[in-house]
């Protein structure tokens, strides 16, 4: 079972290797070499399938809906995939898409936002919210009911979908978004020394360094040395006290401790460091730093987490915050899974055995909506 993660780990390392050479010839930057991974996945061909390429208000989408005759208008299902903003596309999460499509008898979108780091942050996560809102202000066009539209996200998506559900919720010209689902997602940017940053830094194909550093080239558009900012150098005294209430391992059930965890005390803060990653503090970029008028009026949720996934506990204290507030979460938590585990569904030749309960549970969940 561990061929599939160690051949994507291998190919990303190779990927990534080369591209860091062009980048230094002045050729293109590394992450091009990345979005090769795209055309490696062939395209899904699915004669019970719908879809339609569209732009909405300038952002490209796609969306997917079964050929059977619904009763009445369909539920919408708006997918944001992964690849830190960086990488990925419509073309990779397309197995999701249909298979979302398919398992709850749903209208599906799918957004192709503009990547950094050509375009960094905010722009991924704006195109976004951009097709979200002409999507819900448009639904009965697509044969979707307005309120019963779930925003969901895989990795960076997921944290695309958290930032935009807590930007809908004073927007009241909009349907209220009945559900997010939040797939082992990026959610904090002030403690990388939680107890699975600690204990998975080193399982493929995510590194804890290597995840940090893409974060870090999606905010900024710049290659940085993260050092510093691993060990907590980059969080100024005051806002540490005012998030240490929301983001501790205090908060983690002591059963994710038990795995090799020693805490870690933050380095001495660096004014530079700061100076350069001050936006990652904002919630559209790290969703768990939101106020808590903003998170009791959040939607029911679904979160999926994995044991051996160093974002592992951004999912578990967002859990934890949203129950304190009242918010129903729905929890799967992955025993063997990783991060990106979700990626491979129908993709027979790296399908790991846990990738389809992923995609059932979250269907399960979309069904019951």
């Amino acid at each position: 079972h561990l061929i599939p993660t160690l051949w994507i780990f291998v190919l990303l390392h190779y990927l990534g290797s080369y591209g860091g050479i062009l980048e230094k010839l002045g050729i293109c930057h590394r992450y091009s070499m990345l979005r090769i991974l795209n055309l490696l996945i062939p395209e899904v061909k699915d004669p019970k399938m719908i879809t339609r390429d569209l732009v909405f208000d300038g952002v490209l989408v796609r969306l997917y809906w079964p050929k059977t005759s619904p009763a009445g208008n369909r539920k919408g299902i708006i997918f944001l995939h992964g690849g830190v903003a960086l990488f990925a596309s419509i073309r990779t999460s397309a197995r999701i898409c249909h298979s979302l499509a398919h398992g709850t008898d749903s209208v599906v979108m799918c957004v192709e936002f503009r990547l950094a780091p050509k375009h960094p942050y905010p722009v991924p996560v704006q195109d976004c919210l951009t097709a979200v809102i002409h999507f819900m202000k448009n639904a009965k066009e697509y044969g979707v009911d307005p309120s019963r539209i779930a925003i969901a996200g895989e990795s960076s998506g997921g944290t695309f979908a958290a930032a935009i559900c807590q930007e809908l919720v004073t927007r009241e010209d909009l349907p209220r978004v009945r559900a997010q689902v939040l797939i082992y997602p990026f959610l904090q940017a002030v403690d990388f020394n939680l107890p699975s940053y600690l204990q998975n830094q080193s399982v493929p194909p995510m590194f804890r360094k290597r995840g940090i550093k893409l974060a870090l080239t999606y905010l900024t558009g710049k290659t940085m040395n993260v050092d510093g900012i691993l060990k907590g150098a980059h969080v100024p005294p005051d806002l540490r006290e005012k998030y240490k209430k929301w983001i501790n391992a205090d908060n983690i059930p002591e059963e994710f401790k038990a795995r090799a965890y020693v805490p870690v005390a933050p380095a001495p803060f660096s004014e530079e460091l700061y100076e350069q990653v001050k936006r990652g503090n904002e919630t559209m970029f790290a969703p768990l730093h939101a106020e808590d008028d903003i998170i009791h009026q959040l939607p029911e949720t679904f979160i999926l987490t994995c044991e051996y996934d160093f974002l592992r506990d951004d999912g578990l204290l967002y859990k934890k915050r949203l129950e304190d507030h009242g918010v129903p979460v729905t929890w799967y938590h992955v025993q063997d899974g990783f991060h990106g585990i979700m990626t491979m569904a129908g993709l027979k030749a790296i399908e790991y055995p846990s990738t389809q309960k992923c995609l059932q549970n979250v269907i399960q969940f979309l069904k019951g909506l």
